[in-house]
Order: structure tokens, then sequence, then C-alpha cells
């Protein structure tokens, strides 16, 4: 079977793909334009593919019998491929669910602890030379410990920083969820905007995609309150970026910790200026052993394909 990979992959990772079948490996690090993207699939029978590679509608306009049969997505988030025009093509979609959970949750963690800490800050402050000793009111930030802690979304992530949170650093978990759900020591409110007003910390987790696009606006966020901090670990997009900007440059809320972005990799300036914004290059999976796992996800799924059994992780 002929697998395109197409980004660069940790060397055990394409070393577990090139066991197994014939496989190119895309001689660029840049996400796929939707024309790559339908080249490739006119020419391979799956592709190894990742977040930020254009597969939206553009790239399925016009395709039928080719010979791709499989997109198997190197990551969760599935925002960039139009699913519903591969199945139209003949195509089937997988992810790699379970696997970036306990990473990923863990930089949610990261995020509000150097933002509330304003650890960020402190960090430009002593690499361009300008400590000049402790001093008691130097960076005065919140105490973590004990704030009430409010989650947009409780799927796999979500219940992962729930957990760090209550055993972690004892706060009281407020959240909300499209659909019912019972998670221990949490409590369900029906609203965006009921969350938001009863925490210290705001997190999104949610999926990214056409249903959740700008669910964090100007209204959700005027809801917090002016100490207040927000992070968004889930996908750029969900959250308003000029909304923030405005909610941030009013000083209507305190800070925000931001591992993603509406227009990855375009970060506005505006957020880069701020000394309250912690801002991370979209490392939530980062480590060597999320990402083989994420490695032997996918193969699971070019294996199944190869060998006609059902798909482990089909979308």
């Amino acid at each position: 079977m002929r697998v395109l990979i197409s980004r660069e992959m940790p060397l055990e990772v394409v070393r577990l793909v090139e066991a197994k079948f014939d496989v190119t490996r895309r001689q660029s690090d840049f996400p796929m334009t939707a024309l790559e993207a339908q080249a490739a699939m006119a020419e391979y029978d799956a592709i190894l593919a990742t977040f930020c590679d254009d597969f939206s509608a553009t790239a399925f306009e016009g395709l039928h019998d080719v010979p791709c049969k499989l997109v198997a997505n190197f990551g969760v988030g599935i925002n960039h491929i139009d699913v519903a025009a591969a199945q139209r093509a003949g195509i089937r979609v997988t992810n790699t669910p379970g696997a970036v959970t306990e990473a990923t949750a863990d930089i949610a963690l990261t995020l509000m602890l150097m933002t509330c800490r304003r650890a960020s800050e402190g960090e430009r402050m002593v690499r361009a030379g300008d400590w000049h000793g402790w001093g008691p009111t130097q960076l005065l930030g919140m105490h973590m410990s004990g704030k009430t802690v409010g989650i947009i979304g409780m799927g796999r992530i979500g219940q992962a920083i729930a957990q760090r949170c209550r055993l972690g650093f004892g706060m009281p978990i407020v959240f909300f969820n499209r659909s019912e759900k019972t998670t221990e020591g949490c409590t369900q409110l029906p609203s965006i905007q009921a969350v938001m007003q009863a925490c210290d910390i705001a997190v999104v987790a949610l999926p990214g995609g056409a249903d959740t696009h700008h669910m964090i606006e100007a209204q959700a966020l005027s809801a917090l309150r002016p100490h207040a901090v927000l992070v968004n670990i889930a996908r750029g997009d969900v959250i308003d970026e000029a909304a923030l900007i405005a909610a941030l440059s009013a000083g209507q809320i305190t800070g925000a910790g931001l591992d993603v972005y509406e227009n990855e990799p375009l970060v506005p300036q505006a957020l880069k200026d701020m000394q309250n914004v912690t801002l991370l290059p979209h490392m939530g999976t980062s480590t060597f052993e999320v990402r083989l796992d994420m490695g032997v996800m996918a193969v699971a799924n070019l294996t199944a394909l190869a060998n006609g059994h059902d798909l482990p992780n089909q979308v």
C-alpha cells in the first residue's frame, strides 16, 4: 500500500510506517495546500496527514474513483478535514484519540500556572536584564490553589484537566458541556455564561469545527470577572480572537494563556505586545512519548485498511 507522510515526523514513527508500507515522505515541513492534498489523493492509497494540512471541501472537489481510501490524521482534531466531503469521495478519515489527552491537560495546567503567577513576564524580565532583585510587590499574581476553575468542554481532555485541578490544587470545578455529563467532584452548569460568571480561571477544551467556531465570543468573555484568567488549549477559532484582544486591552480580564490561535501560525501583534498573555506555539502534544503513541495509532488505522478490517478510529 502506497502511503504519503505529509510532514516531518519523529524518526521512530517513520520507521513504523516504513516497516509496513511503500512510503513517500513529502519534502516539506509546511502544511499541504488543498491542491497538494488533492494531487496526493489521486496518487497514493493513504495519506498520513497532520493538523493544518488543507483537506477542506476544495481538496475533494471533482475527486472520484481515486486510489486514496484513507486520510489517517496524526492527531485528534479534525477541523482541517471536511469529513463529509471525504466520504462523498469514498475516502475514510481516522484520528488518534486518547493519545493526546494527558499531555494536553498538562499544557493546560502549565498555562494556568504561568498566567496566574505571571511566570512568562518574570522570565522575560530576567532575560532582558531588567530584574534587580526580590521586592515585596514584584509581579504579584493570583494564587491558584483553591480557586474555582471553569472548564468549557468536558471530554477526555476536559476531564483530565479537572482531575489535575481537583486533586493537585484543591480547586472547585464548574463546567459546561453540550451534553449532560456526570464527572466526579465537578458541577455542570447550564451555559458558558454561567461557568464564566462562577470561575476564577476559565479553560477552553472544546473540539474544533463549525459547531464551536467563535463559541467563546464577546458576550461570554464579558461574563468573566476582572480578576479572571482565560486559557485555551482547544482550537484557536473556538475563541473570537478579536473579542479576546478587546477584553484584554480594556482590562476586562486579568490575562490569558494561549497554546492555539485563530489563524495559525499567525499570532496578532496585539497579543505579542501584551505582558499579561502567555503564548505557546501549539505544543500541547509535544512530548516524544505522545507523538510515538499517535504514530502507533495512525499505523493501526493504516494497517486495518490494508488488511480490509474495520478502522479502529474512524471518524
